[in-house]
């Protein structure tokens, strides 16, 4: 179902192989992962019909890519890809149904968005991210991607125990005008605006792994906030240039090169 190049298919580190999906049963296996980690572990809702499938599937899947990591053939972790082309063929991203996003849909070449990220428990650990996240830089390098965006999730619907986390992320990480995609009107949470951040270190330490991740990249964050109770969450707009993250993966890919000639 998609191409594969060599540096997709990465080799295996501490038993976990990351590459792309290459039918539709991997793609199958990824969207149960994704039901028993969304709707199982964090309490999503699902429709009768995703119920009873148990497959968290919707109607980007057919048009994307999914990046994988198996253990053993096993699927343990997935990050769903989606570009412009891709975005084309289902009428755009699927970000567009919760922020205005024509500030990024500006930004010149290729851009890419991120999600339904999710890791086995049995394998969610430091090292697997990494691996997942070389397998994305190596997907970023391949296909001459400048642009990182997505949602990232707060867990749980209180706006008000979120608001020093969101306070935090509007007064350190906003993103400039140029990246900085906003809530639409009608999905705007209704964020105190006299929220404290608190103190820094300990709100950052916080926050979802995979947000500290972005951030820690070089990630900014856009304007204001949604809440999907489907999914029972908060969700935020992340945006990230790919400089720094492919420089650092040729740097990791020349090492390697270096040591195996």
């Amino acid at each position: 179902m998609t191409h594969q190049t060599a540096s997709e298919d990465l080799l295996p580190m501490a038993g976990v192989e990351v590459r792309l999906a290459r039918d539709e049963a991997e793609i199958i296996d990824s969207q149960a992962l994704r039901y028993r980690v969304f709707y199982e572990e964090m309490g999503a809702t699902p429709s009768r019909r995703i119920q009873g499938r148990r497959l968290d599937r919707d109607a980007w899947d057919p048009a994307c890519k999914h990046l994988l990591a198996l253990a053993d053939g096993e699927v343990v972790g997935t990050y769903r890809l989606i570009d412009r082309t891709a975005a084309e063929r289902v009428g755009g991203f699927y970000s567009a149904s919760e922020f205005d996003i024509a500030p990024l849909l500006r930004q010149p070449g290729n851009i890419l968005e991120l999600g339904r990220s999710c890791v086995d428990p049995r394998w969610r650990n430091r090292g697997t991210l990494q691996l997942l996240w070389q397998g994305l830089a190596a997907h970023i390098v391949d296909n001459d991607i400048g642009l990182l965006f997505g949602c990232a999730s707060l867990p749980g619907t209180d706006i008000a125990a979120l608001a020093p986390q969101l306070a935090y992320l509007r007064a350190n990480h906003l993103a400039p005008e140029a990246l900085r995609a906003t809530a639409l009107p009608h999905r705007a949470a209704d964020i105190p605006t006299d929220a404290a951040a608190g103190d820094p270190r300990r709100i950052l330490q916080a926050l979802p792994p995979l947000l500290k991740g972005y951030l820690r990249a070089g990630a900014s964050i856009g304007g204001g906030a949604v809440i999907d109770h489907e999914f029972n969450t908060v969700d935020v707009l992340v945006a990230l240039p790919t400089e720094a993250i492919t420089a650092r993966y040729q740097r990791r890919y020349d090492a390697v090169m270096g040591r195996a000639a």
